[in-house]
């Protein structure tokens, strides 16, 4: 580089990173947002269930029936309340005082001891359908878990028609932690990439300092270089906030190498600087810009990544939108190296689809900006 432009540059990015010192609002966005989301959805969201409230209703209480309404309580995915009738146990359902209802009706006892299959009325509260099949299955976990005790003690061996043998590879403890984190590490790069830039090239038009930057000598490539630079530093530190707390205070595994995770990440800040720089080019009011950049990049981020909803479960026509989200590749590799590994071709694939977006937007992006001022 010519030692004019290299101080052209610099020149640039002094300017540049003056302003943000001078501007809580970005390093706000930058380093303080990281912290917020990460506690909210590492702390406040769960895909588990835990201490769901359910009425247990015993008609007849006898020995058998009371070991199994018993179970309900020793376990840490139920709050089990007592209730003397269905009928009852129904209003509780209705006012939402609990999510389900066991019901062991008044032959339970007999059925049992005549070898029976004793009957069983598991009534559940589907308006949440996640939440209704995770108690659904817990109910039939305790139920078998009663039945395999109640053999051991009477010396007998429980045969079920099937032996599950049950592997759970990449997160052994199922925790949804472990899920979401990297992908609101996704969600936070997004934001801080898209959402800082979105704003730069629009407060020099409402500012009326874009004029003065195109009588300069500068050329595009440094104009665009000098915005870029100081937010690319700004954007991997907040990368560095998020990747700490994921790995020291929600203590989730990074079985990947370190190095390929700061690269892929610095790769996605790249597409994210595009797309915000890409906006603040078209458009040429900050709070038009800031809202465009939320509408485009952090609800398709959130909606669309992956990162909550499984995409395979989509209408195929979202599926194919899905494509041109970003950060649907970016939590892919992100899941990856944390929880799985190096896996070389999902790294590679996604790496070529980030390089080729972050190509168009920057390419497009320095196509529209031009040293004129229509």
């Amino acid at each position: 580089m010519k030692p004019g432009r290299l101080m052209r540059l610099t020149g640039l990015v002094r300017k540049e990173w003056l302003q943000v010192m001078r501007d809580p609002s970005s390093l706000a966005i930058a380093l303080a947002l990281p912290l917020v989301l990460l506690f909210i959805f590492g702390y406040g969201v769960s895909l588990d269930a835990k201490n769901v409230p359910i009425a247990v209703v015993v008609e007849q209480p006898g020995s058998q029936s009371n070991a199994f309404a018993a179970s309900f309580f020793n376990t840490p995915y139920f709050q089990p309340h007592m209730m003397r009738s269905v009928q009852e146990a129904e209003e509780a359902l209705k006012r939402a005082e609990v999510q389900g209802i066991v019901w062991l009706r008044s032959n339970f006892d007999a059925d049992y001891l005549s070898r029976t299959s004793p009957p069983i009325g598991v009534i559940v509260n589907g308006v949440d359908a996640n939440t209704a099949r995770l108690v659904e299955g817990y109910v039939q976990g305790i139920w078998f878990g009663w039945l395999d005790k109640q053999a051991e003690l009477s010396g007998t061996r429980l045969k079920p028609p099937l032996q599950l043998e049950q592997r759970i590879w990449f997160n052994p403890e199922v925790r949804s932690t472990d899920y979401l984190v990297p992908g609101v590490v996704a969600v936070v790069m997004t934001l801080i990439g898209s959402l800082l830039t979105a704003l730069v090239i629009a407060r020099e038009w409402e500012r009326g300092t874009m004029e003065t930057l195109l009588v300069t000598r500068i050329s595009v490539f440094e104009l665009l270089a000098g915005k870029l630079i100081p937010y690319f530093v700004l954007g991997m530190a907040g990368f560095f906030i998020s990747l700490a707390m994921a790995r020291f205070l929600f203590m989730v595994p990074i079985r990947g190498s370190l190095l390929l995770l700061v690269a892929v990440s610095a790769l996605f800040l790249l597409v994210a600087l595009g797309m915000g720089l890409a906006i603040s080019t078209v458009f040429r009011s900050q709070f038009v810009a800031a809202l465009v950049a939320l509408v485009v990049t952090f609800l398709p981020a959130f909606l669309l990544s992956g990162f909550i909803f499984d995409i395979r479960s989509m209408p195929l026509v979202i599926q194919g939108i899905t494509r041109i989200i970003a950060a649907r590749y970016y939590v892919s590799m992100l899941q990856t190296l944390f929880l799985v590994g190096n896996v070389g071709f999902i790294l590679l694939i996604n790496s070529l689809y980030l390089l080729g977006m972050a190509t168009i937007f920057l390419g497009l992006t320095y196509l529209k900006t031009g040293k004129r001022l229509d």
